[in-house]
């Protein structure tokens, strides 16, 4: 991974944590945490390569217009729908919070799985 997309890697994650932060703080602040997730989804993309390259490739395979066998294509399929069902979530604060917490840790372990092969 080269030094620029390391940078934006790592600072899409550390806006993705504050934002989750404030939510957590403040259940005012739910406007937040579409924008949290969709920073943690950015990082990752910036981790494997061109965010736009990579949005189009997740977009098109989960609306189904192609399949792969691809471990990593099916998690980022499942992270964009677990996004997608929390973006109109209604249900119960705690539980919008925990598990934004929990995909904002997997993207964070994700990029942090690629720094090191970087």
């Amino acid at each position: 991974m080269d030094e620029y997309r390391r940078s934006w890697a790592l600072r899409y994650l550390r806006e993705a944590a504050d934002e989750i932060k404030m939510a957590r703080r403040d259940s005012r602040a739910l406007d937040l945490i579409p924008d949290a997730l969709r920073k943690a989804q950015i990082a990752i993309y910036y981790s494997l390569g061109e965010p736009a390259f990579i949005e189009q490739i997740v977009e098109e395979s989960s609306e189904g217009r192609f399949s792969s066998d691809s471990p990593i294509l099916r998690c980022l399929v499942e992270i964009e729908r677990a996004i997608k069902r929390l973006e109109s979530a209604q249900g119960p604060y705690e539980l919008i919070i925990s598990e934004s917490d929990q995909i904002i840790s997997l993207a964070s372990r994700i990029v942090s799985l690629f720094l090191s092969n970087g």
